[in-house]
C-alpha cells in the first residue's frame, strides 16, 4: 500500500518536470529545416537515416526507426503513438535469432509523401511507401505501396477513398481556399 502511494507521488512529480511538448526540429538536431515540430516524447533512432522536410508535425509518443531510410514529405502530420518501422524481426526471431543478418529479417526504407496525415496508433511496416496527400486512419497497419491521394484504413490498410474528392467538396464550400490549396 505504501509503495503504491509512493509510486503515485513519484509519477506526479515526474510529470511536473517532464511534459510533452512540440519542439522545433532544428532545436533537437542540427538541421536547417524550418517550420517542423517534433515532440520531446517521440523517439527517432539512427536519426542520420531519417529525412524530414519542412512544415512537418510529429506528435507525442511515436517511434521512428532509422535502421534504413525514412523520408517524411513536406507538410505531413504524424499524430500520436505511431510506429514507423524500417526493420522487423517478427520471423527472424524464430528462424535464426542469433545470426548477424538474421534469416527472415524484414528491412526496407519508408517514404511518406508530402501533405500526408497519419492517424494515431498506426503501424507503418518496412518498405512501405505513401504517395502525396494520403490520409491513414487511426489504428491502421500499413504495408506496401499506395498511390497519391489515397485514403487508407484497416489492418491491413486498404484504399477506401481519394483525398482529392474530399478536398473538392471543401474547396466548393470555401472557394477562397483555392489559392492556398497545396496542389495548385
Amino acid at each position: 500500500m505504501f509503495s503504491e502511494i509512493l509510486g503515485k507521488i513519484r509519477y506526479k512529480l515526474l510529470l511536473k518536470w517532464i511534459k510533452p511538448e512540440i519542439l522545433p526540429l532544428n532545436a533537437i538536431y542540427k538541421t536547417d529545416v524550418v517550420g517542423t515540430g517534433v515532440s520531446n516524447m517521440t523517439h527517432i533512432s539512427n536519426n542520420s537515416n531519417v529525412f524530414i522536410e519542412e512544415d512537418v508535425f510529429i506528435g507525442h509518443f511515436n517511434y521512428i526507426d532509422g535502421y534504413k531510410s525514412v523520408r517524411i514529405g513536406k507538410g505531413s502530420q504524424i499524430t500520436n503513438y505511431v510506429s514507423i518501422l524500417t526493420h522487423s524481426s517478427h520471423d527472424a526471431l524464430r528462424v535464426d535469432p542469433h545470426g548477424e543478418q538474421p534469416i527472415g529479417l524484414v528491412t526496407g526504407g519508408v517514404e511518406i509523401g508530402a501533405y500526408c496525415y497519419i492517424g494515431a496508433h498506426t503501424v507503418i511496416m518496412p518498405g512501405s511507401k505513401l504517395g502525396k496527400g494520403c490520409i491513414v486512419s487511426a489504428y491502421s497497419y500499413v504495408s506496401g505501396e499506395f498511390p497519391d491521394y489515397s485514403v487508407l484504413r484497416g489492418q491491413p490498410a486498404q484504399i477506401i477513398g481519394n483525398t482529392q474528392e474530399r478536398d473538392m467538396k471543401i474547396l466548393t464550400d470555401f472557394p477562397e481556399a483555392k489559392g492556398t490549396y497545396y496542389e495548385k
